[in-house]
């Protein structure tokens, strides 16, 4: 697989919030018709304080770099035309009165029939997607991928502060995500067939009322010939999201590589990832991470500096050894999301400058017209 057929597109999911208070405020739907009158496609959330952007079909990082700055000064715009802050943050920090569900039919069931599971959500991640030659390489490429979720998580954690506290944890927003039925790590697949066969059953049992619910962390895509990665945070910055996508592309296309050469992934036990995954959300970038494929534990920089090292040859294929070295360099000199958001609430132990820090953070660069 070489950099040309390994396009890769990202969907970050923003939170919008009233300007004085930071609380959540229902305005969606007008800042979608605001975003539509300038040609900007936003797709509406399961809560009426979220919307989403996609990008493009890319194939170089600096271009997906320009156009994740485009979306997010033109969306901040329309958000700002109705009243409303564009927030790259995970999780609301302040106290949220209600979450109202997006008045749409297929909202409306699924707030029927999951409850406060729907009703308690404004939760915001970052899907990137890495075109694939069909469905079973797609399953394939998720085997490889699984040992390296929690470390994505970690990557890009960027929800401390739920509620006007301290959570104890970098990412809270994938701990509360994991509640859904069908959300976190997927399991081991050996076929299309077997996941075919998993996602019936659990249609029939009504733990996901269509395809689009299965929430799994990486799988094939619905609507492209991608495989999709879920697991994030909506980063801080868009160097950050340019930073995951880059690393999940460089990391499919060595999957790819591994596959032609007749290599199967490990199969890492749901048990080991599901203890990476609780280690990633509680410490994020500050401290130690679980290797799932060895059982090692050791600091989260050393492993990413580890996956750094193993995706090296894409990296050199796609041009990005230069722009991941130094992306990461700057995340962990600076910190990710939930470290500015820690590092603004322990100063003053007010969530307003939380919501000042993340202000700042989600449209930081936002004035250059050309990636650097």
């Amino acid at each position: 697989m070489n950099a040309d057929t390994a396009t890769v597109g990202v969907e970050e999911e923003f939170l919008l919030v009233e300007p004085e208070t930071g609380l959540p405020v229902a305005k969606n739907v007008q800042v979608a018709r605001t975003a539509a009158e300038l040609g900007i496609d936003l797709q509406l959330e399961l809560t009426g304080c979220q919307v989403e952007t996609s990008t493009g079909v890319h194939t170089d990082s600096a271009e997906l770099a320009t156009e994740l700055r485009d979306l997010r000064r033109g969306i901040a715009g329309c958000a700002e035309q109705n009243g409303a802050t564009l927030l790259a943050v995970a999780i609301p920090p302040t106290v949220p009165d209600k979450f109202p569900v997006t008045d749409t039919p297929r909202y409306q069931r699924i707030a029927t029939a999951f409850g406060m599971l729907a009703q308690e959500q404004g939760l915001c991640g970052c899907h990137v997607h890495v075109a694939v030659p069909d469905r079973e390489t797609a399953l394939q490429v998720s085997n490889f991928l699984r040992p390296w979720l929690p470390l994505f998580l970690a990557l890009t954690a960027n929800s401390a502060i739920y509620r006007g506290i301290d959570t104890g944890f970098a990412s809270w927003r994938s701990i509360l995500w994991r509640r859904w039925p069908s959300a976190g790590p997927p399991p081991y697949f050996g076929s299309a067939a077997e996941y075919d066969s998993l996602v019936a059953m659990m249609l029939s049992s009504g733990s996901i009322l269509d395809p689009k619910m299965v929430y799994w962390d990486v799988r094939p895509a619905l609507s492209f010939p991608t495989v999709e990665i879920r697991v994030s945070d909506v980063p801080a910055t868009i160097e950050e999201t340019v930073l995951l996508a880059t690393l999940v592309r460089a990391t499919v296309m060595t999957a790819q590589n591994a596959l032609a050469r007749n290599i199967s992934a490990p199969p890492v036990s749901d048990e080991v990832l599901r203890a990476a995954y609780w280690k990633a959300a509680r410490t994020g970038l500050d401290g130690n991470a679980v290797d799932p494929v060895h059982g090692r534990i050791l600091p989260v920089r050393d492993l990413l500096i580890e996956l750094v090292g193993y995706v090296s040859p894409a990296l050199e294929e796609l041009g990005d050894q230069q722009l991941v070295t130094e992306s990461l360099a700057t995340v962990l000199a600076r910190g990710n999301g939930a470290m500015r958001q820690l590092n603004a609430f322990r100063a003053h132990q007010d969530v307003g400058e939380v919501i000042s820090e993340l202000t700042t953070a989600t449209l930081e660069g936002c004035r250059a017209t050309t990636a650097t």
